[in-house]
């Protein structure tokens, strides 16, 4: 009788850690080999997003570093672990004209109109 309520008294604690391993451990873990098998499968010519938000194309892989281009002539060199994710066409910034790539910031916005003191109606113009 002694066992059985031994058994009774950590069923729910034997549970928790169940619960808590196929939630939490589990599943970061999958995402951890994900993580690892895409950095490990870069090769020149991709189209990444580091885990700063830099776009860049992937020049070329020396180890355990990786150099994008991230504007026309512009290299830099940044470690595997740093690569956030692949980025398809859909998701990369558009290119302009001359095959640049634009920014992502959207233009800044019109001054503001003047306004008068009541803040009502526009303050009139002088004609040019």
């Amino acid at each position: 009788m002694g066992s059985n309520n031994a058994l009774t008294s950590f069923l729910p604690l034997i549970l928790l850690v169940v619960v808590f391993y196929f939630l939490l451990i589990r599943p970061q873990r999958k995402r951890q080999q994900e993580q690892l098998r895409m950095q490990n499968s870069l090769a020149p010519g991709a189209r990444v997003m580091t885990t700063t938000g830099l776009f860049g194309d992937v020049v070329a892989v020396d180890g355990d570093d990786v150099i994008l281009e991230i504007a026309p002539g512009v290299e830099t060199r940044w470690v595997k672990a740093a690569i956030g994710r692949v980025v398809t066409d859909a998701e990369a910034p558009a290119a302009d004209g001359e095959g640049r790539r634009t920014t992502l910031w959207p233009e800044p916005p019109s001054p503001p109109t003047p306004w008068t003191a009541s803040r009502r109606t526009p303050a009139p113009r002088s004609p040019d």
